[in-house]
């Protein structure tokens, strides 16, 4: 295939010569990260690194139009932070040589040398015959093709080596010699061209290159050739044969996904004596026992299988294999004892044998390197399951999304991929997906030359449980209890006594797996050992698994919103899977001490996390258990944090509500508010009292007048009274500014900067984000980051600086505020871009992402059943957008809704809403975008000016700007008619509360 785009010998579109020092530079730099592009600020320094013109961004727009007055419109395309070529790697030539390059070494490593030879000549085909030179100019284009000679060298050392490994000495011999010229300290090349001079011009012809590279490098380094070039000197000095392979399976498939555990296999070899592939049953040791079997270069090769083999006949079958360079033991699980003893014996007592072995153990030999062999990865267990599946159904149906979905059930085994493969003869993959419930009864039936251990997953496993002792067995069935993996400590409480020595031998039988985490070492079985194991016969371990989860409550709950909150942030992390099994079990036996000790270590987790999806779910699992509980002194403020929890995550979601948690917590009575939740427990009481609120905050107690000032500020920003928001989370993080509470001084941080962006203060919500951003990083708190992050694009954007905020918004994939995502997060990452498109310049790119916003959020507000007001938010933006950039029309639709849902707002609003839904505010916003709106229309534009100020009274949401602040809507209104514009400022100031409604429904009304 001849690309679209050629860079590397000329520069041409389709065979049409692009013309233009400028322009190709700038093809240049887009070809050189094709699938990202390059930034407006990188591609101006670059094309004009002297002297910029007058208008950068311009300058660079009218470049782009060039580009595509040649090329056409759809080949250079915008993106978030600049340009890049929407063109695939095989149309651009200066990326398909980088393709062919890989693909080359790839069928190399696989042994595949024809489809290599194939892939370069393809590759050195792109330069159409010429050889890469020196950069002619300091050009963006010549150093691109100057990048480039790196991949025009390695395809022509592929293509030589690929013609010496087919026999074609005589065609590989020239190319070898010169590459060996240019590269004298290659040894692969030199080896292959020892091979071909001494097939072509005779042995005597290679053995005095050999002499001749042995003294240059003995002269000049003091060192002597590499072993594989020893061994082909030794090949031609005794006229020795090829290596020769007993036993040696040939593959009847491509081994997929095995690359990087091949090359680490054969380094263990060069290093150790004896290496041991271990891993549990269907994990594939055998095949790559093979692979490395197949590339050794060895003067004998003997795989010798022991499957089949009992106790004493080890010995027999490897003498019959005496002679024997590499010897390949395999399946040795079983007899690993007598193995053991015969391969010690045998590396003492011959130098020259090396010993690869596979297995679920490993022979605890002192010679011994061990290979743990991992699970497959999730695309090579795609690419495995669509493999064999097409091989059973050629024409069968692949959705990506339902066969990810199976194959992220099959832990990465390629025989239960495989298994789960074979089904699809007879089922959809979605059928397969719905199955897998029953993995043990799905999959089953392998292939007929697999051996009979290998025809059920169900058999795979219980040969390795076969294996176990009593005590072996009994723990496996114990730990099967925690899903999410363990710690030794958390064995230790399961399991009692002293479980090390255990826990060792299940991690040689590879039934255990070792892995390190942030929170320390931890184990875990495979997810279907573990159901195979949880299946078995034994004393059933719920009980202590119980027992651990109420312990680890009590120990970790209190951390979290204490001074050194870290390692309890870190361990609950760890061990969430573990604790909502755990809480499920104890919800159904009603085990309320466990149910609050796990509600509140979770609950604090995902308060934390700003998790609310989940923190909700979990007051609702967990609200009648605990309303109803009566604590035993030692579980009394745990159960007061798992309430208090509750009580929080009612409020930020739904308002002052009266629940069960309010009666439980008098029950238990007042606390010292000398903790966070204690503070929090007292200040939530005094929710519907305003006075006794306005006494806490005059408390002598930090903690308690902080939280009670946080509650005050969300009152007064419901009441339209921004400042004194501001001023009452100002005056909270005062409160804290003396304990050592970390997290609390970083959410309210947050508090602080999120009304300061409302209120167009860009400088100082940017630095109470990056004081918040350093201790939510360092808890873990990711939904909570990637929100400050987001923010601190547009803090920067509010005071200006563009560059500032590209900056952060590169470090935000997007705005998720929960794992499920939420109306709230729909297209808020979009709507950032947005607002930095038109900083940039690039008021089409912004407007069209709006568009693609609102679509995204078109039904979302219906859905929900209540408002929502990122989606009033986004489409009063995007109507204000595109009115002020004169193309309200690709958005009439949108424009003409949002009068009457005003409307309804103003005359219906809600009762004790909850903090996070500002209704005046919404009010505001939605009256602006109306305003501007009817700004297009001349008759119309007194009242939309009068509009104007009295959106400015309700207050109006300032995030996203350029488009939302102060200055453009007053710009707007003073352009209409300034004087209308000023006498309603002066009318509607002291206007408040169903006045200040009452007014904006007669604006609604008084509308041509």
């Amino acid at each position: 295939m001849t690309p679209d785009l050629v860079l590397l010998t000329r520069v041409a579109h389709r065979d049409r010569e692009i013309t233009g020092a400028r322009l190709r530079d700038l093809l240049a730099l887009l070809a050189g990260d094709p699938r990202t592009g390059c930034g407006t600020g990188r591609l101006i320094e670059a094309l004009w690194p002297d002297e910029q013109p007058e208008n950068p961004p311009k300058a660079l727009q009218i470049l782009v139009s060039r580009a595509r007055s040649q090329l056409g419109g759809d080949v250079v395309v915008r993106t978030p932070t600049g340009y890049r070529l929407a063109l695939a790697d095989d149309q651009l030539d200066s990326s398909a040589v980088l393709i062919r390059a890989a693909a080359a070494a790839r069928c190399a490593r696989d042994g595949d040398h024809s489809a290599a030879l194939a892939h370069a000549d393809a590759g050195l085909a792109l330069w159409q015959g010429t050889v890469p030179g020196e950069p002619e100019d300091d050009s963006r284009l010549a150093a691109l093709r100057a990048e480039r000679r790196t991949a025009h060298r390695a395809l022509t050392r592929a293509r030589a080596l690929a013609l010496a490994r087919l026999d074609r000495h005589a065609e590989a011999a020239g190319p070898l010699a010169e590459l060996a010229a240019d590269r004298p300290r290659d040894e692969e090349i030199l080896v292959e061209l020892l091979r071909c001079e001494a097939a072509t011009a005779g042995p005597a012809t290679a053995l005095a290159r050999y002499d001749d590279y042995r003294r240059a490098l003995r002269d000049e380094l003091g060192a002597d050739p590499g072993a594989a070039v020893r061994a082909e000197y030794r090949r031609l000095l005794h006229g020795l044969t090829p290596t020769v392979r007993h036993g040696v399976a040939y593959e009847p498939n491509p081994l997929l996904g095995r690359d990087e555990d091949v090359a680490a296999v054969e380094a263990l070899l060069r290093a150790s004596r004896v290496v041991s592939i271990v891993g549990p049953g269907g994990l594939g040791k055998t095949r790559l026992a093979n692979a490395v079997a197949r590339r050794a270069e060895m003067p004998t090769v003997t795989v010798v299988p022991l499957a089949a083999i009992g106790p004493g006949q080890v010995a027999t079958e490897v003498a019959a294999a005496a002679g024997a360079h590499l010897l390949v033991l395999d399946n040795c699980e079983h007899v690993v004892a007598d193995v053991a003893a015969v391969v010690g014996d045998l590396v003492a007592s011959n130098a020259d044998v090396r010993v690869l072995t596979t297995g679920r153990t490993p022979l605890g030999l002192s010679s011994e390197a061990v290979y743990r062999l991992p699970e497959l990865s999730l695309p090579a267990s795609v690419a495995l399951f669509e493999q064999r599946a097409r091989a059973q159904r050629p024409g069968v149906d692949l959705p990506a999304g339902e066969v990810e979905r199976v194959c992220r059930h099959l832990d990465g085994l390629p025989l239960a991929v495989e298994l789960a493969a074979a089904r699809v003869r007879i089922m959809s993959v979605s059928d397969l997906a719905g199955r897998l419930g029953d993995r043990f009864g799905l999959l089953r039936g392998g292939a007929r030359d697999a051996p009979a251990r290998h025809h059920t997953l169900h058999a795979v496993v219980d040969w390795s449980w076969n294996l176990l002792d009593p005590a072996g067995r009994e723990a496996m069935r114990a730990l099967s209890v925690f899903p999410g993996g363990f710690t030794v400590a958390a064995a230790e409480r399961v399991l009692g006594g002293d479980p090390l020595m255990l826990l060792e031998h299940l991690v040689d039988h590879s039934l255990l797996t070792v892995d390190d985490t942030p929170s320390g070492t931890r184990l875990r079985m495979l997810e279907t050992i573990r159901e195979f194991s949880a299946a078995r016969p034994g004393a059933d371990p719920t009980g202590a698994l119980l027992d651990w989860a109420r312990e680890f409550g009590l120990a970790h709950h209190a951390h979290l919103f204490g001074p050194e909150p870290y390692a309890s942030a870190v361990a609950i992390k760890a061990e969430q899977e573990n604790l909502q099994h755990a809480l499920r079990l104890a919800v159904d036996r009603d085990d309320r001490p466990t149910i609050a000790a796990v509600t509140a270590v979770l609950g604090g987790r995902w308060l934390v996390d700003s998790d609310y999806p989940r923190l909700t779910v979990l007051t609702r699992q967990t609200s009648w258990a605990l309303s109803h509980y009566r604590p035993e002194p030692e579980f009394a403020e745990v159960t007061r944090g798992a309430l208090v929890l509750a009580l929080a995550a009612t409020f930020g979601t739904e308002g002052a509500r009266p629940v069960r948690a309010v009666v439980a917590l008098r029950r238990l009575g007042p606390a010292a508010p000398d903790t966070v939740l204690a503070a929090v427990d007292r200040v939530i009481a005094a929710v519907r009292d305003p006075a006794e609120l306005q006494r806490l905050c005059e408390s002598p107690e930090p903690l308690l007048a902080g939280a009670a000032s946080i509650l005050i500020s969300y009152h007064r920003e419901a009441a339209g009274d921004l400042d004194g928001a501001l001023a009452a989370a100002r005056q909270a993080l005062g409160h804290f500014s003396g304990p050592d509470l970390p997290w609390l001084r970083s959410v309210n941080h947050c508090r602080v900067a999120e009304l300061c962006l409302h209120l167009e203060q860009g400088a100082a919500a940017r630095d109470h984000l990056l004081a918040a951003l350093p201790v939510m990083e360092r808890l873990g708190a990711q939904s909570t980051v990637a929100g400050a992050r987001t923010w601190l694009v547009l803090a920067n954007l509010q005071i200006g600086d563009a560059d500032e905020a590209e900056r952060w918004l590169e470090g935000v994939a997007a705005v998720a505020y929960a794992e499920e995502l939420e109306s709230s997060s729909i297209g808020y990452d979009l709507g950032v871009r947005a607002e930095l498109a038109f900083a940039r310049g690039d008021s089409d790119g912004g407007l069209r992402l709006w568009r693609r916003v609102a679509d995204q959020l078109r039904d979302a507000g219906e859905a929900y059943g209540v408002i929502d007001p990122w989606v009033m938010e986004a489409r009063s933006v995007a109507v204000i957008a595109h009115a002020r950039h004169g193309r309200l029309d690709l958005v009439a639709d949108i424009a003409a809704a949002l009068p009457a849902r005003l409307h309804d707002l103003l005359t219906h609003p809600l009762d004790n809403p909850p903090p996070y839904l500002v209704e005046q505010t919404i009010c505001g916003t939605l009256l602006l975008a109306v305003a501007t709106a009817d700004l297009t229309h001349p008759d119309r534009a007194t009242g939309a000016a009068r509009m104007i100020a009295l959106a400015e009274r309700f207050r109006t949401l300032h995030n996203f700007q350029p488009t939302m602040s102060t200055a453009a809507a007053r710009a707007d209104a003073g352009k209409a008619d300034r004087r209308a514009y000023e006498e309603a400022v002066s009318s509607y100031a002291h206007l408040g509360g169903p006045l200040l409604r009452a007014a904006a429904v007669q604006a609604l009304r008084s509308r041509p």
